[in-house]
């Protein structure tokens, strides 16, 4: 058996203690799943004001080289739910005590360029401070996309110079670019603005820096880790990627299958399992009943919950409620952020009487109850690196309809017109392809109920938890070690 791995993720964001998105959930998962592989692994999160969570405050603070000089920062500790996994919160008020994760509401906050490079820095300052030298970072994402080139210059001749990186990108459209006037602050040298660097039409680019110095990259799906080496996915950095190619693998995301369970899941008020789905029935009605649609078994409802914004297709979404009403569906949506998008979904969950329902905003609970309760889940994505929703769908017996990119392509199977498959794909987003899709779903499951049910026991039987994610960090972060110390 092969040793275990010292690994300190470092990342923006991390369920449940602050998310915004899918990667907080990877960061809030994948590291209990590498413990339980016999590894040593630790997190380390920004002490954001909105952190609900009873920690444990080192005496010692932290000095974190910045700015010329050093920030002084405090560190609680905590641990991952149902977990032995240490999370280091790293407590700067002036720095993260503002109440949002990146930015205010409709806002912009300037100093993201300080606020994560301090971030990045102080990976190196805690193991120090702990006397722990990690075998691997591994960094999510622009923010902490600076622990390469921290590791590669400043820190190159101590003993986190031996450290393998291992970059893991998210979502690629967003980079983190600033002024190059704000560089200094960071403590990272000026040789590092340069065009094989961090520089990025004569600014700073945090999320290039990253690729160019780590020493692996990852991707959250096989089908992104191809879609960022185009110049449709790439974001003005395919030529980066595609330098860096043989260094990059796509690992598929997991989800946590012990909270999201249909057999156990605490905000159902009915069970059920692969082997008897009757109860999964129930959990319709009760949805029906809580946001007040028709009560009716022999109506497919179909569920969106997402992020409203034209990366998700939530525009189109809108753009064709009437078309989907006409078909004979009922229609629950939960989500927030475009304001157009809000306004039009409201106006038609006000007046969509007993056929479509619209939460704006966010519930945990509810997005459980919706996708139990729901027969079909749409997600037609322009772009997907991952994407979590349609799997918690699939693990539901709630069959996703969805446009095949990125990791909706990876892990929805299409229906195959004799009960084979886990769901429904198109390739062309647009309003007709976003109807047809529906239409012919809905059609399936009105017509060929031993069909959906088949595909449901297909889509509940596969395995989604982090364990084979996490076997295949652990291939990859022995490569990235290898190479770093070979």
């Amino acid at each position: 058996m092969a040793s275990p791995l010292k690994i300190l993720f470092v990342a923006s964001e991390c369920a449940p203690f602050a998310k915004a998105g899918g990667l907080g959930d990877v960061v809030g998962a994948l590291p209990k799943a590498l413990k339980d592989q016999g590894h040593d692994v630790r997190v380390l999160l920004p002490r954001y004001d909105t952190i609900r969570a009873e920690t444990t405050r080192h005496v010692a603070p932290l000095a974190v080289p910045m700015q010329g000089g050093e920030l002084w920062c405090g560190v609680e500790e905590t641990r991952l739910p149902h977990s032995d996994v240490p999370v280091y919160l790293l407590d700067h008020r002036e720095l993260y005590g503002r109440g949002y994760i990146y930015d205010p509401p409709n806002g912009f906050a300037g100093d993201n360029l300080l606020r994560f490079a301090t971030l990045s820095r102080a990976a190196f300052s805690l193991g120090r401070h702990l006397n722990w030298v990690p075998d691997v970072f591994h960094c999510h994402d622009w923010p902490t996309a600076a622990i390469p080139m921290y590791a590669n210059t400043v820190e190159q001749h101590t003993p986190f110079g031996r450290a393998a990186t291992v970059l893991t990108i998210h979502n690629m459209a967003h980079q983190g670019i600033f002024s190059k006037s704000q560089l200094p602050q960071t403590h990272l040298p000026w040789s590092l603005f340069r065009s094989d660097g961090l520089e990025t039409h004569d600014a700073v680019g945090l999320l290039k820096g990253g690729l160019f110095h780590s020493t692996m990259i990852t991707a959250v799906s096989p089908k992104y880790a191809q879609e960022i080496r185009t110049r449709e996915g790439g974001f003005g950095l395919e030529h980066v990627v595609n330098f860096r190619g043989r260094d990059l693998v796509g690992v598929l995301n997991g989800i946590d299958d012990q909270i999201w369970d249909p057999r156990t899941d605490r905000f159902l008020s009915d069970h059920y399992d692969v082997d008897e789905l009757t109860d999964k029935l129930l959990c319709k009605r009760a949805l029906q009943r809580e946001l007040f649609l028709d009560q009716r078994d022999d109506v497919p409802l179909v569920a969106v919950v997402s992020r409203l914004n034209d990366q998700k297709g939530t525009d189109v979404i809108a753009d064709v409620i009437p078309e989907l009403l006409r078909l004979g569906i009922q229609l629950v949506v939960l989500g927030s952020g475009d304001p157009r998008t809000e306004a039009t979904l409201a106006a038609w969950s006000h007046r969509g009487g007993g056929r479509m329902r619209a939460w704006i905003g966010f519930e945990e609970a509810l997005s459980h109850r919706i996708t139990a309760g729901a027969d079909l889940f749409l997600m037609p994505s322009r772009f997907e690196p991952c994407g979590l929703t349609q799997l918690y769908s699939q693990r539901y017996g709630t069959l996703p309809i969805v446009r095949a990119t990125g990791g909706l392509d990876d892990t929805v199977e299409q229906y195959d017109g004799n009960g084979g498959g886990t769901g429904f794909k198109f390739w062309d987003l647009s309003r007709r392809s976003v109807i047809e899709t529906v239409r012919w779903a809905a059609d399936v499951w009105r017509r060929r109920p031993d069909h959906i049910r088949a595909m449901q026991q297909r889509s509940m039987r596969k395995r989604m938890g982090w364990d084979v994610a996490a076997k295949n960090y652990d291939d990859v972060y022995r490569w990235a070690i290898e190479r770093r110390r070979g």
